[in-house]
């Protein structure tokens, strides 16, 4: 899925490429239609949310609307699948992320590392970008957070000398209860975003 600039719609996409709208995101095309190698597994939008575009698990991306093709001239070439997808602040740019944590950068993204050589306990599912597009974060299916460039973990309250990290998700955000459920089952802190009030720490 991707949201809207102004936070009141969201797109979500389904793995035909088939796109449904919410809100004031604007439907601007799909691959619902087209044959395709692979599935689609992310998205992300325009900086004016004009557009979008779509990732195939193999690589391959899909422009819709005013989203501008990237493409490199060196092939590109992942050992892992790609999960998901992030674009840089001016859309001139994004990032693909495979499900072992390799980045692979188009545009004006720029590489601030990965998982890739790190084993990991669970694969990665997604990414996002940091608002100057300076940094990322990388999530694992068991929820495990990873911070790249001016990426930051959330800490509660300040208690940062408990070297105990957190995250803090506003309620009405997509993946809310998923995320809260994965957090709080491996003992972590998990905080209501608008309100920073602690859901709960399991084994305290």
């Amino acid at each position: 899925m991707a949201s809207t600039p102004d936070g009141q719609g969201y797109w979500l996409v389904a793995s035909d490429g088939g796109i449904f709208t919410f809100g004031d995101a604007k439907f601007f095309g799909s691959t619902g239609a087209i044959h395709l190698n692979k599935p689609i597994v992310g998205m992300a939008s325009t900086p004016d949310g004009q557009g979008y575009w779509l990732v195939a698990s193999d690589g391959g991306i899909f422009t819709f609307g005013d989203a501008k093709s990237l493409a490199r001239r060196e092939p590109f070439i992942s050992n892992k699948p790609i999960v998901g997808m992030a674009s840089t602040p001016d859309g001139q740019g994004y990032w693909l992320v495979a499900s072992d944590g390799g980045i692979f950068t188009f545009g004006d993204a720029k590489f601030f590392g990965s998982t890739g050589a790190i084993h990991l306990n669970k694969p990665i599912v997604g990414m996002a970008s940091t608002p100057d597009g300076q940094g990322y974060w990388l999530v694992a299916s068991d929820g495990g957070i990873f911070t790249f460039g001016d990426a930051e973990i959330l800490w509660l309250f300040g208690r940062r000398k408990r070297q105990r990290p957190c995250i803090a998700i506003s309620p009405d955000a997509a993946g809310y209860s998923l995320i809260q459920d994965r957090w709080h089952r491996i003992g972590l802190p998990f905080v209501d975003g608008d309100n920073q009030r602690l859901i709960g720490i399991s084994g305290e």
